[in-house]
């Protein structure tokens, strides 16, 4: 539970010291902003304690962030408005997106209607066909603003739809049985989950050199608290000894 902890503790400590990069302020600076010490900030951001909840949510508001990024290991500097404007467009681009889709099976069922009109013929395969055709729709528009994994999903999706069409198409026209060419789909679907493994964003571990200075950022850090504090207790012992003479004066 310890360990979970100061897990938590170390990512939430580094994400304020990524928000407050990208502010470009000084430990000491945004320790007058809040009235804390600096010595404060810099416990926050090493993650050796925390501020309360009342805090976090005043930091959170301040960098233009939520409370649950702050606790996100993948965290990502994304600033309210922008999340806001990208959340209002996301169901137009929804829209849009199934628009151009029933395009394509309007395209179809068009198709299929003047077939049967002109020469008497049940050309339903156009509707299968259909299917890969939308997913090439899809896979156009997921890739401008579209995410990562539905890619994955519209690719495999094409794949096999791609496979069944030829596979029909070829047994009502030729009245062969072309079934092997399901193998076929078996290393591209393989292919399509590397790309999906390749593409996703891996936890790269950190060079020994970053992690040196990494850690001796923290010694320094942790030395010039060491400091303060030891020039504080010097300080006050000189005070209480001063104190002492003057009573002895007094006396």
């Amino acid at each position: 539970m310890e360990n979970i902890d100061k897990n938590i503790n170390k990512v939430i400590g580094k994400n304020l010291m990524t928000l407050r990069k990208d502010k470009k302020l000084t430990q000491v600076e945004l320790a007058e902003i809040f009235n804390y010490s600096d010595k404060s900030i810099s416990k926050w951001e090493t993650g050796e304690s925390l501020p309360s909840i009342e805090v976090l949510y005043q930091l959170a508001k301040f960098y233009g962030t939520t409370l649950d990024s702050l606790t996100r290991e993948d965290f990502k500097i994304e600033k309210m408005e922008e999340k806001k404007v990208r959340d209002k467009l996301l169901p137009a681009h929804l829209v849009i997106t199934l628009l151009a889709t029933s395009v394509v099976w309007l395209l179809a069922t068009i198709i299929f209607v003047s077939v049967k009109l002109t020469y008497s013929i049940n050309y339903g395969m156009i509707f299968l066909w259909a299917l890969p055709i939308s997913c090439v729709v899809l896979l156009v528009f997921n890739a401008i603003w579209g995410r990562t994994y539905l890619t994955f999903a519209i690719l495999s999706l094409l794949n096999w739809s791609l496979l069944t069409s030829i596979h029909v198409q070829v047994l009502i026209t030729v009245g062969e049985n072309i079934w092997p060419i399901y193998l076929l789909g078996i290393p591209l679907q393989i292919a399509i989950i590397l790309w999906n493994i390749l593409v996703q964003k891996p936890r790269t571990k950190k060079p020994k050199k970053e992690k040196k200075e990494k850690a001796k950022r923290k010694n320094k850090n942790s030395d010039l608290l060491i400091s303060q504090e030891t020039s504080e207790i010097t300080t006050n012992e000189q005070t209480i000894e001063l104190d002492k003479s003057d009573v002895n004066n007094k006396t």
